[in-house]
């Protein structure tokens, strides 16, 4: 659990305020353990999976299992889930996004480097193994892993790098798990080279979103780009995402400044060893801070409106909360964005 005493954290945020928004975030989950984005709203597996790891970095392990026990009992036959959920398990999208459907091993690694709970993470190896193999499935000849596809439809041609260094990061995360069940998966490791590959030499291979700040820090965060090339890349478009004393846009042609993606950069920067200036970025965060210990998702900027109007997200309190541990080094699982994921 992240320590009420944390000299690395000091004047950034307190353990009261983080223990405040992992209880926010457990006060939405419904009695099946789904995980909503606010009240009375939808849920996708990945977010889902985002707040699951935060509640585990604040002890709150009976609810983040389940969470991931939610997962297991509405995945599909082949693997993957659907994109957005309702809260009466209705869908809001039935698309099937390879990045979401990748994200539990990420999960699950997470819940074992917090816990150490072996029996917990054997129930949900099946989960697990069923999920990242759907998404290797989803393979181009070239290694890049689709972005989608519909239910009865065929697959979309086109990868995204945003999507993808996520899934790379998720792969070497199950491996991991793979290994300590006894059922290793070196095809797993083996794509996520390949991707890395594509990331370090060609990115003209995935779809272009440079408008959009995750396809900026992404391959840093989940360590694709690593030493130099990661402290460049970051350095690269500091000035078109960043508002400097507000935090990261969303995207790079409007002032919306979204406190996820702030978080999230921070934890980039964490991973590429620059803490102080992840400090600074995670200390921006508290203009969304609310007295619940939610945050909003976003404000606009120069008025300072918050939009979407009066949106507190789970996934951006997350945000915080795993940004928060990376740099204060406090749980044993705040290491899983800033050291490699490949185990010896």
């Amino acid at each position: 659990m992240l320590g009420t005493q944390n000299d690395k954290l000091a004047g950034v945020i307190t353990h009261d305020e983080l223990l405040a928004t992992a209880q926010s975030i457990a006060a939405l989950q419904l009695p099946n353990g789904m995980i909503p984005w606010f009240k009375d709203g939808h849920c996708d597996p990945w977010n889902h999976v985002e707040t699951a790891m935060a509640l585990d970095v604040m002890g709150m392990h009976a609810e983040a299992r389940k969470a991931y026990e939610w997962l297991t009992s509405v995945q599909r036959a082949d693997g993957s889930w659907h994109n957005y959920f309702k809260p009466d398990l209705t869908l809001e999208d039935p698309k099937l996004d390879t990045n979401v459907c990748a994200y539990i091993g990420t999960g699950v690694w997470h819940h074992w480097l917090s816990t150490n709970d072996e029996a917990f993470v054997r129930s949900m190896w099946p989960t697990v193994k069923k999920a990242l193999n759907w998404v290797l499935g989803m393979r181009r000849d070239d290694g890049a892993i689709v972005w989608a596809r519909e239910i009865d439809a065929t697959p979309w041609n086109y990868a995204l790098l945003t999507g993808s260094s996520s899934i790379r990061h998720a792969l070497h995360c199950g491996a991991n798990i793979g290994a300590l069940v006894n059922d290793p998966q070196p095809e797993w490791r083996a794509a996520a080279d390949v991707i890395d590959h594509i990331i370090n030499t060609d990115q003209s291979l995935f779809e272009p979103k440079q408008r959009w700040a995750m396809d900026w820090y992404y391959p840093v965060l989940t360590g694709s780009l690593t030493g130099t090339d990661a402290k460049t890349r970051l350095l690269s478009q500091w000035d078109e995402f960043v508002i400097d004393g507000r935090g990261v846009c969303c995207v790079n042609d409007e002032d919306w400044v979204t406190a996820a993606e702030t978080a999230e950069c921070s934890l980039a920067h964490s991973a590429s060893g620059d803490v102080e200036k992840a400090k600074e970025l995670l200390t921006w965060t508290h203009a969304h801070r609310t007295e619940s210990g939610a945050y909003f998702t976003g404000i606009a900027y120069p008025n300072r409106i918050v939009f979407p109007a009066d949106e507190c997200s789970a996934y951006t309190g997350a945000a915080v909360i795993l940004a928060a541990d990376a740099i204060a080094q406090a749980t044993p699982a705040s290491t899983l964005f800033t050291r490699s994921t490949v185990l010896d």
